[in-house]
C-alpha cells in the first residue's frame, strides 16, 4: 500500500505540471487565434518545433542526471548526487544560451526552415526572435523542476508550474488582448513565466532543508557518458514532437494546403496534452524507479511499472472518448464557425488523428521505464521509433495511398508499429530477467 501512495504522491503532481505546460500552450493559441487571427496561430504552430527541440536539450539532461543522482541518493552516495546536480544546471545553462545566441543572429533562417509562407513569416520570426533569449530559463526550470521530484519534495514542482501557468495566462491577456503587442506579446509571456518558475524553484534549493543543495562542485564530465544515454530515450520523446509537428506542416502544405495548417495546430495541442500526460506518469514513476533499483528492491520496480502502464492505459481510453464524441468542443475553443468548412474538416481531422492516442502510453511509459533501470539502449530504441524513425515514412507513404486521410491516420501507423518493437523488446528483457532469477548449481 505504501508504494501506492508514493506511485501518487511523485505521479499526480509529475502529470499536474506537464498538463498545465499543456494547457498555457492552448490558451497561447487561444488568445492569438482571437487576438491576431488565423495566420498568426499558424504561425506559432510553425514554431513549436523550435520550442520543443530546446525542450528537449533541456529533458536530456533533466531526465538523465535526475536519474543518475536518484541512484546515488539510494546508494547513499550524497557528495555524486550534489555535483550531478549542480554540474548538470551550468552545462544547461551553457548550452541553450548558445542556441539562443544563434537562433537571434539568423532568424530569418531559422523561420524559413520552420516552413514559414508569405503570410506567416512575419509572425513567426517575431514569435522566435522574442521567445529565444528566455530559452536557457525553459531549459534550467525544466531541470529545477526534474530535480525537485528527485529531493523527494513533488508538491514544490506543482506550485512551480502552476505559477508559471497562471503568470503566463495573465500575461497573454495583457499582452496580446489588452496591449495588442501580437504574437511578440504571448512569447513574451511565456518566457517570462518560465523566469518565474526558475525563481520559485531556485527558493527552494536554497533552502537548508533540501537534499540537493546549491554549491561548488567537482567537475565529473564522465558522467556524461551516462547521463546522455538515460536522458536522450525521454529527451526523444519531445523532439518527436518536434520531428513530427514540422514533418506534418510540411506535408501538409504538400497534400492539404495552407488552410489546414490551422486545423493542425488545433490537433497538436490536444496531442500534447496526451504526449504530455504519458511522460508526466513516465517521470513521476522514474525517480522512485531509479531509487529501488539503486536499493536492489527490483520487485518494488516492477510493481510501479503496472501502476504507470495501467494508469496510461486509463488516461489513453478518456482521451480517445473525448475526441471521439465531443472533437467541437475543442475546435470551438480556437474556431469561432465563421468557416464552416474549415470547422467540419477540423473536427474530421481530429477524430481520425485521436485513434492513436491509445497506443502512445504504452510506449512512452516503457521507454521511460527502461530509462529508470539504466537500460538506455532499449529506452532509446523505443523513443528513436516514435520520434522519426516510424513516423516519417507513414507521412509520407500513407497520403499516396489514403490522400488527406491517410496525412491524418500517420500516427495511428506509426505507434501501432513501436507497438511492436516495444513488445519485442520487452519479450527479451523479461527472458533475461527469467534466466538472471535461475540459480546456478553449485560446482
Amino acid at each position: 500500500m505504501f508504494l501506492a501512495k508514493r506511485f501518487i504522491r511523485f505521479v499526480a503532481p509529475s502529470v499536474l505540471s506537464m498538463w498545465i505546460f499543456s494547457l498555457y500552450s492552448m490558451v497561447d493559441g487561444f488568445f492569438v487565434s482571437h487576438g491576431v487571427g488565423g495566420h498568426a496561430l499558424a504561425a506559432v504552430n510553425l514554431s513549436m518545433p523550435y520550442i520543443n527541440t530546446v525542450f528537449a536539450i533541456g529533458l536530456i539532461l533533466a531526465v538523465g542526471s535526475s536519474t543518475v543522482l536518484s541512484i546515488a541518493l539510494g546508494q547513499k552516495d550524497q557528495k555524486l548526487a550534489n555535483d550531478c546536480f549542480n554540474q548538470n544546471l551550468v552545462v544547461v545553462a551553457l548550452v541553450c544560451a548558445i542556441v539562443s545566441v544563434l537562433t537571434l543572429l539568423n532568424l530569418d533562417g531559422v523561420a524559413r526552415f520552420l516552413g514559414s509562407t508569405a503570410p506567416t513569416h512575419g509572425y513567426v520570426r517575431e514569435y522566435i526572435g522574442t521567445l529565444a533569449p528566455f530559452m536557457p530559463f525553459f531549459a534550467v526550470s525544466y531541470n529545477l523542476e526534474v530535480q525537485v521530484k528527485a529531493a523527494n519534495a513533488p508538491q514544490v514542482s506543482a506550485v512551480g508550474v502552476v505559477s508559471c501557468a497562471l503568470t503566463n495566462v495573465l500575461l497573454d491577456y495583457l499582452f496580446v488582448m489588452r496591449f495588442g503587442w501580437g504574437v511578440a506579446g504571448a512569447a513574451a509571456a511565456t518566457g517570462i513565466a518560465q523566469v518565474v518558475s526558475t525563481i520559485i524553484f531556485f527558493l527552494f534549493f536554497l533552502r537548508g532543508k533540501a537534499v540537493l543543495r546549491f554549491g561548488r562542485f567537482t567537475p565529473r564530465p564522465g558522467l556524461y557518458r551516462r547521463i546522455l544515454p538515460l536522458g536522450l530515450a525521454d529527451g526523444m520523446t519531445e523532439f518527436s514532437n518536434a520531428i513530427v509537428i514540422f514533418t506534418f506542416n510540411q506535408v501538409i502544405l504538400r497534400v492539404i494546403g495552407e488552410g489546414a495548417l490551422i486545423s493542425y495546430t488545433i490537433i497538436s495541442y490536444l496531442n500534447t496534452l496526451v504526449l504530455m500526460t504519458m511522460s508526466g506518469i513516465s517521470q513521476g514513476i522514474q525517480p522512485l524507479v531509479s531509487f529501488y533499483h539503486g536499493a536492489g528492491e527490483s520487485r518494488y520496480c516492477e510493481v510501479l511499472r503496472r501502476y504507470g502502464l495501467l494508469t496510461g492505459a486509463v488516461c489513453s481510453a478518456l482521451f480517445l472518448i473525448f475526441s471521439q464524441a465531443a472533437p467541437q468542443l475543442l475546435v470551438g475553443f480556437f474556431l469561432d464557425g465563421s468557416d464552416p468548412a474549415l470547422f467540419d474538416s477540423s473536427v474530421r481531422a481530429l477524430r481520425l488523428y485521436s485513434l492513436c492516442f491509445l497506443l502512445i502510453g504504452f510506449n512512452v511509459i516503457w521507454a521511460g521505464y527502461f530509462t529508470a533501470i539504466e537500460r538506455p539502449f532499449r529506452s532509446l530504441t523505443i523513443s528513436m521509433g516514435r520520434a522519426c524513425v516510424l513516423p516519417l515514412p507513414c507521412l509520407v507513404f500513407l497520403p499516396m495511398l489514403a490522400g488527406e486521410s491517410g496525412v491524418w491516420l500517420a500516427p495511428l501507423a506509426s505507434e501501432g508499429i513501436c507497438l511492436l518493437l516495444a513488445c519485442f523488446l520487452i519479450r527479451r528483457y523479461r527472458r533475461e530477467q527469467a534466466r538472471q532469477a535461475v540459480p546456478h548449481p553449485s560446482l
